[in-house]
């Protein structure tokens, strides 16, 4: 931690806490071969979280505990995978769906969604280090005793003063994010329309 800010000298009021204790951590669901289905509501693996609902995309065809459900703008943090390529922290904005086993739904307990958001991404080579120490056949996992294990230095009104200074940040990310989804979706509609010619774009000029 640089505390060149304050002198090279830790702030008397701030304390170490454990990267879990930052956040509620919700484990996602299990499913049985029986529970998949190709409607209803997508369920989120590390595939969605990297390309988005695809043709690929499994759904849920039943009633889970409702803590499984999230929405826009949550944090999904994936624990399992490549450390390389699949441990990383995720900001949702595809809509309502049902997280899959191997991913934390990440809340914050500080109503700080900015902050905890960004530490993890920050944390992101750590996280990587630590998966890539269990690797074996090419995957790794964080768990809920290294996030326990990782410390770092804050108060309450550190992280409430970061949370107003980078909340427009998170925000204008969020924005590109769906911005870049729709401009992805509209290519996917008017690239075969152009190709076969039922779009005329010869007489525009650029």
């Amino acid at each position: 931690m640089d505390f060149e800010p304050f002198g090279g000298v830790k702030p008397e009021e701030w304390i170490e806490k454990s990267v879990y204790d930052l956040a509620e951590y919700i484990n996602g669901a299990a499913f049985k071969k029986n529970e998949y289905s190709t409607e209803g509501i997508p369920i989120i693996k590390i595939a969605e979280l990297k390309s988005g609902i695809t043709d690929s995309t499994q759904y849920c065809c039943i009633e889970k505990d409702e803590k499984y459900y999230f929405d826009n703008k949550a944090i999904l943090f994936s624990w399992s995978g490549n450390p390389e390529t699949s441990i990383d922290t995720f900001l949702w904005y595809r809509g309502k769906a049902i997280l899959n086993q191997h991913t934390f739904r990440v809340v914050s307990k500080y109503n700080a969604p900015a902050f905890t958001y960004f530490l993890l991404k920050y944390l992101k080579p750590k996280f990587t280090h630590i998966a890539s120490n269990k690797q074996t056949t090419g995957l790794g996992h964080v768990t809920v005793s290294d996030l326990k294990r990782l410390q770092f230095s804050c108060s309450t009104d550190a992280i409430e003063e970061f949370e107003k200074m980078s909340k427009s940040l998170f925000d204008m990310i969020y924005n590109t994010y769906v911005e870049s989804n729709c401009l992805s979706k509209l290519r996917d509609v008017l690239l075969p329309k152009l190709m076969n010619g039922e779009i005329d774009v010869s007489e525009i000029k650029i």
